[in-house]
């Protein structure tokens, strides 16, 4: 054999063994690809089977009842000849607690946000990053429990009588604090609520605060602005999409929470103009009579599931489509 045909061997058996490597590459790749694409499916199989699911367990109350069930006040399973369902206390709860917790929660945790990245001595920095980020970690359940026995009893004893007193014969204030103090209310479960997203808010915000680049906020420094000034007129400009997102992401938790708000809310179906009033929510409507409903009973308690889907959903959706709108005008 010549040394011509040797190296031409040598060369064909090197080109094979590329072109092996190759295509093994190529089915590596194949089949993440399909792994990655099998993970994304499963995602909306999952969303699409609770959705379907969800509005076969609630068909029975929707055709009975339609468009009056978000309308009607009364919840009474066990009136004759028919029950009388309505959604309209739930649904209100659910609002009133979770707005009157964000505005408890975003001002307070963006100061501390704040506080953390500007004010903050480094050697404190880490205690308190650590005590916020426990908040998060603790069970819903506890706070439920810690709500009814420590915060409700000193809410109704100390502070719900004092803001009743100072508002009374104020237009809308007046009644908005309006009747005796309880320690199962709306606002007690909006004040717990409100500790539970703190964290949720103060997180997202400290991280958003510490990407803001330095050399921004030292020309502000340098130009005379104080403090509040930079972090009103360059750190929350700057992240602002980041802010929002974390505030949005603090409602939708506090849209579904359950545990927590069933301790304390009451969970009375009547809707009053006072918050310190007992109400109820979706979430803790459901956890409270699922187990022993039947029938229309248990397809209304799916329905109002159903709504807090729905209302969830268009929440985050447009906060998506909020922060949409803000990047594209930072880009333009």
């Amino acid at each position: 054999m010549t040394s011509h045909s040797i190296s031409d061997s040598a060369d064909m058996a090197a080109s094979r063994s590329r072109a092996d490597a190759l295509a093994s590459f190529k089915t590596g790749d194949t089949i993440f690809q399909w792994m990655t694409y099998l993970a994304a499916a499963c995602v909306l199989l999952v969303l699409g089977g609770i959705i379907v699911s969800l509005f076969f367990g609630a068909w029975p109350a929707i055709s009975t009842f339609g468009l009056d069930f978000l309308t009607t006040q009364r919840w009474a399973p066990n009136a004759r000849p028919q029950a009388v369902l309505g959604g309209l206390g739930p649904i209100y709860g659910t609002l009133v607690t979770s707005v009157i917790a964000l505005i408890i929660a975003a001002p307070v945790g963006l100061g501390i946000a704040v506080f953390l990245t500007e004010l903050c001595p480094q050697w404190l920095r880490r205690p308190i990053g650590v005590a916020v980020e426990l908040l998060a970690g603790i069970p819903s359940i506890i706070y439920g429990i810690w709500g009814f026995f420590v915060l409700g009893p000193w809410l109704a004893d100390t502070i719900e009588p004092a803001i009743a007193n100072a508002f009374e014969g104020v237009p809308i204030l007046g009644a908005l604090f309006d009747g005796p103090a309880s320690n199962l209310s709306i606002f007690n479960a909006s004040l717990v609520l409100a500790i539970m997203i703190l964290p949720f808010v103060t997180a997202i915000a400290r991280d958003v605060f510490s990407t803001v680049p330095p050399v921004l906020k030292e020309a502000a420094y340098g130009l005379g602005c104080t403090r509040w000034e930079v972090v009103r007129h360059v750190v929350l400009p700057f992240t602002r999409v980041g802010v929002i997102g974390g505030i949005m992401l603090a409602l939708g938790r506090a849209l579904g929470e359950t545990m927590a708000v069933t301790f304390v809310i009451g969970n009375s179906f009547r809707i009053s103009g006072s918050i310190f009033a007992p109400g109820t929510t979706i979430s803790a409507a459901i956890a409270s009579e699922f187990a022993e409903s039947r029938d229309l009973h248990q397809s209304a308690l799916i329905l109002l599931g159903l709504l807090l889907f729905v209302l969830t959903f268009f929440v985050l959706a447009a906060a998506r489509l909020m922060l949409m709108r803000l990047e594209r005008k930072q880009g333009a």
